[in-house]
């Protein structure tokens, strides 16, 4: 057996404060009122966090790399009908495909939340730049099927570890604190250096520039 480590510290932390922030965001949506200022600032760092995740895809820990992805019909095939002999140290086809809906659906949340209106006293910072047909769309949608769609897939993500825990005897979450995986095979390990998370830290920056650069068009 091989303790190998998977996931780097980046992707961790990206992992638990994009977790933090949607249940943030579900909380403060559900709630309203004061509530919102929060709702709002959530989004912004969700968007930040969402805008991370698709550069470090490209330059990130080797598990992490949408390279390593196994999104090919084949392997989701395979892997649903329990015949695959391949070993997934990172994400399974399933997880794989979760993680870029995950992405788009919070990316395309967060996106009609800034030229939503609710006409009452919450206002996305981009709603002068579009039409009133785009901001009624875009509110209509952000309020509900958007809301539903991101609770959904949250609950999806919980039984899925749950169903993972008590149907295969594996616990995913480990390796999301610490990184490391025992494996029955040797593969390759992440980047997992300081230089490799300073990296990371130069691209949230710039996300976090990218993100304040687009919410400045509104004023």
């Amino acid at each position: 057996m091989f303790t190998l480590r998977i996931w780097d510290l980046p992707t961790r932390l990206f992992h638990w404060a994009l977790a933090a922030c949607v249940m943030g965001l579900i909380v403060t949506g559900l709630l309203g009122g004061n509530a919102m200022f929060w709702h709002f600032r959530l989004g912004y760092v969700v968007l930040v966090l969402v805008v991370f995740r698709l550069l470090w895809g490209f330059v990130g820990g080797y598990w992490s790399r949408w390279s390593q992805l196994p999104l090919a019909p084949r392997h989701v095939g395979a892997y649903f009908k329990g015949v695959s002999a391949h070993v997934f140290p990172g994400h399974n086809p399933l997880g794989s495909w979760s993680i870029l809906a995950m992405l788009f659906i919070l990316g395309f949340q967060v996106s009609t939340g800034l030229v939503s209106d609710d006409e009452i006293a919450n206002a996305g910072p981009l709603t002068s730049l579009v039409s009133g047909s785009w901001v009624s769309w875009a509110t209509s949608w952000h309020k509900l099927w958007g809301k539903w769609t991101v609770m959904s897939l949250v609950a999806l993500h919980l039984l899925a570890l749950i169903w993972y825990r008590l149907k295969k005897h594996q616990s995913l979450v480990p390796a999301m604190i610490h990184g490391d995986k025992t494996l029955s095979v040797a593969v390759t390990e992440t980047q997992d250096r300081t230089a490799h998370r300073f990296l990371a830290l130069l691209l949230l920056a710039l996300s976090s520039m990218a993100v304040w650069a687009l919410l400045s068009l509104g004023t």
